[in-house]
């Protein structure tokens, strides 16, 4: 059974983050940080940073951009942090909520399942 996100092609998943394997230590985005697209996708962008773009015209969870892209949350947080050095995404975090690693798990597993 194939499982999104985790049996992709490490060629392709490289190729994505320009061999990074990281976010910076700076990076701001945790599972639950909403995300908003300040910009509309333009020509000639990569077509994840586009679909991010799409996805996030109202505030949306790292974690659902995860799976709604079918990449491993550290890949999506790699491709979040170089748009939102241009400028083209903002992040925060919501106020409430429960950031316990294993509900997130739960709710991660959830989604993948969907």
């Amino acid at each position: 059974m194939s499982r999104p996100g985790r049996d992709d092609s490490p060629d392709r998943l490289y190729t994505l983050t320009g061999g990074r394997t990281r976010s910076a230590p700076d990076n701001p985005f945790d599972l639950v940080t909403l995300v908003v697209a300040e910009c509309d996708p333009v020509t000639g962008m990569q077509s994840e940073h586009a679909a991010i773009l799409r996805l996030t015209e109202h505030p949306t969870a790292v974690v659902e951009l995860a799976a709604e892209l079918k990449l491993p949350v550290s890949i999506t947080k790699i491709l979040l942090s170089d748009l939102l050095a241009a400028g083209r995404v903002s992040a925060r975090h919501p106020r409430g909520v429960v950031s316990d690693p294993d509900v997130l798990e739960q709710v991660l597993v959830g989604l993948r399942n969907l």
